[in-house]
């Protein structure tokens, strides 16, 4: 368990580290109404936890060992969904209600999406 948590940790703390330079390259391309970075984030860590969960449902995937790592560690550190919420919140306060609705419709079906595709990706390079 313990090795478990430590490979979380770095996986974390990798994935953090990303999403923090995702935002800082992304900056220019934030429109005040609309959470780009964010958005960009959810749609990346979904494609890559896709691809990643179709990796590991091949018995020849992703080890054991490396699982912790990438899915919980680096995704979970990655991906933003939480910040869903708040920024949210903010766009219902400001009444922006179709830059509310739009961004939650987005952010789910695309993320649905990025999934359903990064499990193509590694069905087509299937052997």
């Amino acid at each position: 368990m313990g090795k478990e948590l430590l490979l979380v940790g770095v996986g974390g703390m990798a994935g953090s580290i990303s999403r923090y330079l995702v935002f800082k390259l992304s900056s220019a391309f934030v429109v005040s109404w609309f959470p780009f970075s964010t958005f960009i984030v959810n749609i990346v860590g979904s494609l890559l936890i896709g691809i990643l969960y179709a990796l590991t449902e091949r018995s020849a995937g992703l080890s054991v060992t490396i699982r912790p790592l990438l899915m919980a560690g680096f995704c979970g550190g990655f991906t933003t969904f939480s910040a869903i919420s708040l920024e949210n919140y903010q766009l219902l306060k400001n009444g922006d209600y179709l830059a509310l609705a739009g961004y939650t419709f987005a952010s789910m079906v695309i993320g649905l999406g990025a999934v359903v595709f990064g499990v193509r990706i590694v069905g087509a390079f299937a052997d």
